[in-house]
């Protein structure tokens, strides 16, 4: 759907008349041939001269390729030597149309800088470019003569057919490696193999019959053309590896006739295949550079040697790499198909031929040199979905003195792929094309999607609002009439020119067709957009004429693109016809001249309201635009065309050039009351520019292939097959005016749907809400993104219209959720607008299954459901009973009980409409759910109803509900509540059965714990004590004995609350209980022995001291509890409470030593663990500074003579720590469970020796060592009071408990002190000097991950000594 606009034409002249007539030359200087330099982007033209003596000079010229100023420049001059006596064109016998050309080929070697020019007398010249003397130098000379020449892509070889019927194959250095004839007689090294299958003899021919079959092809009727120049061609395929070449067999042996042969060679100049003889093929030679296809000419007619066909029937022929034909297609035909015979023997057999054929750099664009009586044309011809379109016409510019317009040679330039360098005798036309998609503008409710395809003489015309026609098809083909002004005067075959650009209205599809020469036609399509019978497309010609103003004698302009702004009715003309704003861009031909713009206003009468304004520079381009005039110049700024201001008003700037560009109004999302002007742009490079007036440019993209603007969206594909939508009123706030140096704000992330791939915007249509993409192969896709579907459901919402909203969120599938979501409150108040506009039951259903369904609040929906539900059930309650229970069973969570209710309710007045609501809830909801909410709603007829209608087997409920009916109403709704596992509702029916239930009753409690229920059903009733009981059972089987004891209490069971309390060592409250029961002495005195025992287990020593002395009056028992506690003070005390001084020696003295003794111990492991660690802790600091990496477990990067390493016996390395490589080692550190993670996380603490988490475990180890050391600190303090107090044993002791726990305290701190002192970093070399290489970066990072463990640790705190004694001295 893309058509060929031109962007740029550069017209050079290098006619040299002075020279010529100073030099007596019989004809004039002509350029014959241009040569692109890529590195310096300039150009080489040869252009020659020919004497009466038939002697050739040839100039070189260089030229900028660019739009510039700089003049060309003669850069070297050759004279050709007499013509050789053995060279056979010297003897005339070649054609009038070549003789009189004496370069055959002019090559640029970039390498080294060097021209080749290869002359028709078999001269071979090279001219150094860096050289200081710009002389040619004869490197090899042919004495045939060469009959062509071509040059590889890559510049390597060089393939030259000489007069004497040879093939040679060149180096670039002219060194001969394959020299053999031009027409061998095998078929090449790829022969096919003939397998018998496919044979010709076993394929179907139609009515021809078996005799079809039997005939073999007639090589006496395969002639050549006679417009066949005879010439050899050479053409290579765009890789270099191989080449073709045809050339004129000659007629000898069985060939009684000469025909034209095409041959392809490898690259090496072995014969690879050729292709069937043709009848009618023609000179014309081109290779695609992809390389699929060989394109040549092909006549037919009745005469021998042609192609059997229609009489002045042209194709363009395709040959694969194998030689076998891959289609055709045919050329445009002249005056309706009638072509004339030769007048003369000047004359062409049909008025015209096929000169030359050529392909742009990336194969898209075939050029086709036509040679007519009247002018040369040069055709663009492109391809998609199998069918050839004929884009564009060049017409050559007619000579100074009126003669027919020829061109001398056409090149397409190497890299630039759409720029193509035409030349003429004394001019050089570089233009510039670009690839352009003629789309209607028009906007909602008129926007019909038309899009425009140029093809010949024809408009393809397509409104995507209606129908969606693949290419090559149309729904409408606009006939262009042959009045076009475009033939010269004395045309013997006048012909309907190709336009050169076309556009669409603003407002309405106003189509409006531009051509080159002026002339324009303005039609009006009426599109039907409605169903009905009739056209689609109804065109009207509104207007027909040129738009060319007054020019300049001698000079001549050229238009190129057309806009059409503001086209509207005119209300004041009686006709009711219509008037269109158009601005045409044009520029004189013959010299680098600026753009003209010219604007008229078209109205039924004729052109009104004209001016014309010269634009600053040329080769701008028009944007497309609602009422503006507004013209880009080469540099991508913007400037406004009006007609009271005689200079261009510059309104923005571009970045770069956009070749498409556009603009659009739009407004902020904070002020949409003011409408502001977008410019949106894309560069040929695929970067998409956005900028405002006086604002600052923004770059959306760098990899952008096609946008449009529809629906407040700015729509572009990418490279990446993304589609992304940008809002309009978002990117006006990123190009809005900031003070210089300060951030633009960050680009923020769109919505974007994924595309085919290379996927290419054609147009969008908003009142349909869809996009239309174009494929590379040609075939189109509609979709229906969901940006562009929301901006029509909000626009619906916003007006209320729920009706046409809800119909396109069903139709595109999106969630109905929107119409509640855009505006919840203004959606609550328009309920009843909303149910009448879809009043449709399936429809409400949807509605509200989808709203339940959602990502609503439960209270929303609930609110939402029932506002709908009344509003139905004030409209029309049966009518409308499947959506009032959908409404019912859609909230979260669902009311199924009031959806039964609803059935229950008109059971009696509508049975037959029960029935069917009662299927359809089913349909909506399990019914197992509705069996089992009907039995809980006790009303076995609505059970029946729903199990009949669900049809579920009678055996499986029918038994049951025979045992239900034969139970009392309470123990029925037990059961009933019990089966739907209601507990709780279960035991308050059982409560309501009678006290005779109560035993199963608190079973039932018991087996479901329904304990805190029963306890509020009985709290006042007489049986509140026995289900004390029970709960305190309960709690005491838990292993609570405290709260067992508490509900033990509150049901009066003492002896059970003095277990519990015994269980729970609450001996204050064992003992209160026990003495109010009167409990006799010796229980008293037991209990007291056991609870001791147990709290001495506990650590609770002075506590058990505390029963025995009350309870069990037994002091030397308490004693002993204390001195086993070390509570020495409180044993002492009792001692002498309870006058029992012997008890100091026999229980306190012994228990002093063995604390004593304890504490030695303890001290001595702790000073032992001390050691160890602090040694191992030095160890592996010395070993991380001395072999970090064998510390951390870093990879040595250089291993060697290592076989194998596979990834199931070794630790993961270096490289695959930063790498996803499919190894046993990732795969199971990527998918470790929860128990896994924690087994990990206690080996990494574990602090196993040799791991990297040793230090940090150590460190830890250390930190308990000191807390345990500051908890003995204590022990010691309580205890050396009382062995100075004793005997002199005890003493001594005293003091050697003190001199260890100094010793171990200094030991303690001076290991803390250095243990926690972080090292000094020698130097910073390190830090200063980069790591080298990937797998030393790799190092570097890991070791910069291992975090310090001292960072983890903290330092811990010694406690103050305040356990130290002054003793005295002894």
């Amino acid at each position: 759907m893309r058509n060929l606009s031109s962007w740029k034409v550069i017209p050079t002249c290098l006619q040299d008349q002075s020279t010529s007539e100073a030099a007596g030359r019989s004809s004039k200087r002509r350029i014959s041939h241009v040569v692109v330099d890529v590195d310096e982007d300039a150009l080489f033209a040869a252009s020659e001269a020919t004497d009466a003596n038939s002697r050739s000079e040839i100039d070189i010229w260089r030229l900028s390729a660019q739009d510039d100023e700089q003049l060309p420049t003669k850069i070297a001059v050759y004279s050709a030597s007499d013509a050789v006596s053995s060279n056979p064109w010297s003897a005339g016998s070649a054609p009038q149309s070549t003789a009189t050309q004496e370069v055959i080929s002019l090559k640029l070697l970039p390498d080294t800088r060097t021209i080749v020019l290869i002359t028709r007398s078999g001269d071979l010249l090279t001219l150094l470019l860096e050289h200081s003397e710009s002389q040619f130098d004869v490197v090899g000379s042919v004495e045939a003569g060469i009959t062509a020449a071509a040059w590889s892509p890559d510049d390597s070889l060089l393939v030259l057919t000489t007069g004497d019927e040879k093939l040679i194959l060149m180096t670039s250095t002219f060194d001969v490696l394959v020299e053999g004839p031009l027409h061998p007689t095998d078929f090449g090294e790829d022969a096919p193999i003939a397998l018998g299958w496919g044979d010709k003899k076993t394929q179907f021919h139609g009515s021809l019959g078996k005799s079809a079959a039997q005939a073999g092809l007639d090589l006496s009727t395969v002639g050549t053309s006679p417009d066949d120049d005879s010439m050899p061609r050479v053409s290579w395929r765009g890789d270099g590896a191989l080449f073709v070449v045809s050339a004129v067999s000659p007629a000898t042996g069985e060939n009684t006739r000469s025909r034209r042969m095409v041959r392809v060679y490898s690259h090496e100049g072995a014969l690879s295949s050729t292709a069937e003889p043709v009848a009618g093929l023609e000179h014309a030679l081109a290779w695609r550079p992809s390389g699929n296809l060989i394109a040549s000419t092909q006549r037919f007619g009745v005469e021998d040697g042609l192609a059997k066909g229609k009489e002045g029937r042209h194709d363009l022929v395709f040959f694969e790499q194998n030689g076998l034909r891959h289609g055709e297609f045919a050329l445009r035909e002249r005056n309706e198909g009638k072509r004339k015979p030769a007048e003369n023997a000047t004359s062409r057999t049909w008025g015209y031929r096929v000169k030359e054929l050529a392909w742009s750099a990336d194969s898209n664009v075939l050029s086709i040199w036509i040679e007519s009586d009247d002018e040369d044309i040069v055709q663009l011809w492109t391809t998609g979905n199998y069918h050839w379109y004929l884009k564009q016409e060049i017409a050559a510019p007619r000579d100074s003195s009126g003669g027919p317009g020829r061109f001398t040679s056409v090149t397409w330039h190497p890299e630039d792929a759409l720029r193509l360098i035409l030349t003429t005798s004394s001019q050089i036309i570089q233009r510039t094309y670009i690839w352009d998609t003629y789309a209607s503008r028009s906007q909602p409710l008129n926007d019909t999607g038309s899009v425009a395809v140029f093809d010949g003489t024809n408009i393809l015309l397509t409104p995507f609002r209606t129908q969606n026609v693949p290419p090559p098809m149309c729904a409408f083909s606009l006939g262009l009439s042959p009045s076009t002004p475009s033939e010269p005067p004395a045309s013997k075959n006048p012909r309907t020119a190709v336009p050169i650009h076309a556009a669409f209205g603003a407002e309405q599809d106003v189509l409006s067709v531009l051509w080159e020469s002026g002339h324009v036609e303005v039609y009006d399509l009426h599109i039907r957009i409605g169903p009905g019978r009739g056209k689609v497309v109804s065109p009207e010609k509104l207007w027909a004429g040129d738009v060319k103003g007054v020019i300049e004698p001698n000079t001549s302009r050229s238009y190129r693109q057309i806009v059409v702004l503001g086209a509207s009715n005119v209300g004041n003309t009686e006709d009711g016809g219509k008037s269109a704003r158009l601005a045409v861009l044009g520029a004189d031909t013959a010299a680098s001249t600026p753009d003209v713009v010219r604007v008229a206003t078209l109205t039924p009468d004729g052109l009104v309201d004209e001016f014309e304004l010269e634009l600053p520079s040329r080769n701008g381009r028009l944007l497309s635009a609602d009422d503006l005039v507004l013209w880009q110049a080469p540099l991508g700024d913007i400037f406004e065309i009006d007609q009271q201001n005689p200079i261009p008003i510059l309104r923005c700037s571009f970045p770069e050039f956009c070749a498409t560009a556009s603009q659009v109004y739009t407004t902020r999302a904070d002020d949409q009351a003011v409408p502001l002007s977008l410019y949106v742009g894309l560069s040929l490079s695929g970067k998409l520019h956005v900028v405002r007036d006086e604002g600052t440019a923004r770059t959306l993209a760098n990899n952008v292939t096609s946008f449009t603007v529809a629906s407040g969206f700015l729509i572009y594909t990418t490279s990446a097959h993304v589609a992304q939508f940008a809002p309009l009123d978002t990117i006006v706030d990123l190009c809005s005016s900031s003070p210089a140096g300060s951030e633009l704000p960050e680009l923020p992330t769109w919505e974007s749907r994924r595309v085919e791939r290379g996927s290419r915007i054609v147009t969008a249509v908003p009142s349909t809400m869809s996009l239309v993409l174009q494929m590379p192969r040609g075939n189109l896709e509609t979709i229906n993104p969901r940006p562009l579907v929301m901006a029509v459901v909000r626009q619906h919402t916003n007006s209320g219209e729920y009706g046409k909203a809800f119909a396109a969120c069903r139709k595109h599938r999106v969630e109905l959720n929107v119409l509640v979501e855009q505006d919840q409150e203004s959606f609550k108040t328009k309920i009843p607008q909303f149910v009448e506009q879809v009043d449709d039951v399936d429809y409400i259903n949807l509605f509200l299954t989808s709203i339940g369904q959602g990502s609503l609040p439960a209270e929303i929906v609930a609110e939402l459901c029932d506002g709908i539900r009344t509003e139905l059930e004030m409209r029309d309650l049966e009518r409308y009973v499947n959506s009032i229970l959908t409404a019912h069973v859609v909230k979260r969570p669902p009311d199924h009980e009031a959806a039964l209710t609803l059935l229950l309710r008109l059971k009696e007045s509508e049975p037959q409409l029960v029935e069917e609501a009662v299927k359809y809830i089913i349909f909506l909801v399990d019914a197992d759910k509705l069996f089992d909410t009907a039995l809980g709603m006790y009303d076995f007829s609505l059970v029946l109803m729903i199990a009949q209608h669900a049809q579920k087997d009678p055996r499986e409920y029918l038994p049951f509900l025979r045992e239900l009916r034969a139970l009392d109403a309470h123990y029925q709704r037990f059961r009933i509540d019990d089966h739907l596992k209601r507990y709780e509702k279960a035991l308050r029916d059982l409560n309501d059965a009678g006290a005779e239930r109560f035993d199963e009753a608190m079973a039932y409690v018991e087996k479901h714990q329904l304990y805190d229920a029963a306890l509020a059903i009985w709290r006042p009733t007489d049986q509140y004590k026995s289900v004390l009981n029970i709960y305190g059972d309960w709690l005491f089987e838990r292993r609570d004995f405290h709260s067992a004891a508490f509900v033990f209490r509150q049901a009066s069971k003492p002896m059970k609350a003095m277990i519990a309390h015994e269980k729970a060592l609450e001996w204050q409250e064992l003992f209160e209980l026990a003495i109010q029961e009167q409990l006799p002495p010796d229980e008293l005195s037991s209990m007291a022995y056991r609870v001791a025992e147990d709290l001495a287990a506990k650590k609770r020593y002075s506590d058990a001291a505390r029963s025995l002395l009350d309870y069990a009056e037994d002091v030397r028992e308490a004693v002993k509890t204390l001195v086993e506690g070390s509570h020495f003070s409180e044993a002492r005390r009792i001692i002498a409470l309870r006058s029992y001084p012997e008890l100091l020696v026999e229980i306190v003295h012994p228990g002093a030593l063995e604390c004593r003794a304890q504490l030695a111990q303890d001290i001595h492991e702790m000073r032992e663990q001390l050691r160890k660690q602090v040694a191992r802790l030095r160890e592996l600091r010395v070993r991380k500074v001395e072999e970090p990496d064998a510390f951390y477990g870093v990879e040595d990067v250089a291993l060697h003579d290592v076989d194998v390493m596979t990834d199931v016996s070794m630790a993961p390395t270096t490289f695959t720590r930063y790498t996803q490589a499919p190894s046993s080692v990732s795969r199971t550190t990527s998918k470790r469970s929860s128990r896994s993670k924690r087994k990990l996380e206690r080996k990494v603490g574990s602090g196993r020796k040799g791991t990297v988490d040793e230090e940090e475990y150590l460190l830890k180890s250390v930190t308990k060592l000191v807390g345990r050391f500051n908890t003995t600190q204590a022990d010691a303090a309580s205890l050396l009071s009382h062995l100075l107090q004793f005997t002199e044993e005890h003493q001594n002791e005293a003091r050697s408990l003190q001199a260890d726990l100094q010793s171990l305290e200094n030991e303690l701190r001076d290991a803390v002190e250095e243990i926690w002192t972080k090292p000094t970093p020698e130097g910073d070399e390190a830090a200063d000097t980069a790591p080298e290489g990937w797998a030393a970066r790799m190092q570097e990072h890991d070791k910069q991950r291992q975090v310090n463990p001292l960072d983890k640790v903290s330092k811990p705190e010694l406690a103050k000594q305040e356990w130290k004694l002054r003793l005295p001295v002894s």
